[in-house]
């Protein structure tokens, strides 16, 4: 059996599908079970949606992927169960009264700091049971607020009943929840009908490859050129390389977490600052 390099898979992911469904796919690719996700795309969305590999899945964890964007359609006008496409249509109203500027003015109203109240249908846990396996089951779920923050939201089209817009926001944003605030800023209700991920971190739709194009070639990022693309980076001499393989601490003024590689260019580790020395997050060796 060939050996399967530990490192990243960015993937496109195409409507359908699951992200758990992605993963599958690449195991079958990769020849190998260590496979994870950083980062679920619900059914609906597509977009960019890292893949872990080998040792690699230990380095998902660590990476720098608060930041996300996305380029959503809304649907003004129509309330469904699910604040999404694939719900049911609870409510239809007349979207006559709703101009492009009052639109404007609610989207502004969110951007920041802010307390959103997470769609009942997601994956947060609830009594130890997901919140959308207890809607599906009849339940009444409310959800508290979580502090979120985004950073923009850029109208692209206001052709009503349906607005374009990117969104430039942490982890933990719901943009179905956008979606369903909008409409009842605006009285009408709506819901989110489009959603594509453009980017995770640093990873964008530039470095993502469709699950058609890697079944021809599988693009793998080695681990090392990804913690060196996600991380400050410090190569070490040789005495320093052995203790960091020991998980020993350095003699190192870091300022954040960093990539650590041997003299031959070997990713060893990642260490974090600890007063006046460095000790390890993750030994990669």
């Amino acid at each position: 059996m060939r050996e399967v390099p530990a490192g990243l898979v960015v993937v496109d992911k195409p409507a359908g599908m699951t992200s758990h469904d992605v993963v599958s796919r690449v195991r079958r690719l990769a020849g190998t079970r260590k496979v994870g996700h950083a980062g679920t795309l619900d059914p609906m969305a597509t977009g960019v949606l890292v893949l872990g590999l080998e040792r690699a899945t230990r380095l998902l964890g660590h990476l720098t992927l608060t930041d996300k964007r996305y380029a959503a359609t809304i649907r003004l006008g129509v309330t469904t169960t699910t604040d999404d496409a694939e719900g049911e249509v609870v409510e239809t109203r007349s979207t006559d009264a709703v101009t492009e500027g009052r639109v404007r003015d609610a989207l502004a109203s969110y951007v920041g700091e802010i307390d959103q109240v997470p769609s009942s249908v997601s994956a947060i846990k609830v009594g130890g049971k997901r919140s959308y396996a207890r809607v599906r089951a009849g339940e009444a779920v409310d959800l508290p607020a979580r502090r979120i923050t985004i950073h923009a939201i850029d109208v692209v089209s206001a052709d009503l009943p349906q607005v374009e817009i990117e969104v430039h926001c942490s982890s933990g944003t719901y943009v179905r929840a956008i979606a369903r605030d909008l409409g009842a800023a605006v009285g009408v209700g709506g819901h989110l009908t489009a959603l594509r991920r453009t980017a995770v971190g640093s990873f964008t739709l530039a470095d993502a490859r469709t699950l058609e194009a890697l079944t021809e070639e599988l693009m793998i990022t080695p681990i090392a050129d990804a913690a060196r693309a996600s991380f400050p980076v410090v190569d070490l001499d040789d005495e320093q390389a052995e203790n960091v393989r020991v998980g020993r601490r350095l003699d190192l003024a870091l300022d954040a977490t960093t990539a650590l590689f041997a003299a031959d260019g070997r990713f060893l580790a990642l260490y974090e600052p600890h007063g006046d020395t460095a000790r390890a997050v993750a030994v990669f060796v």
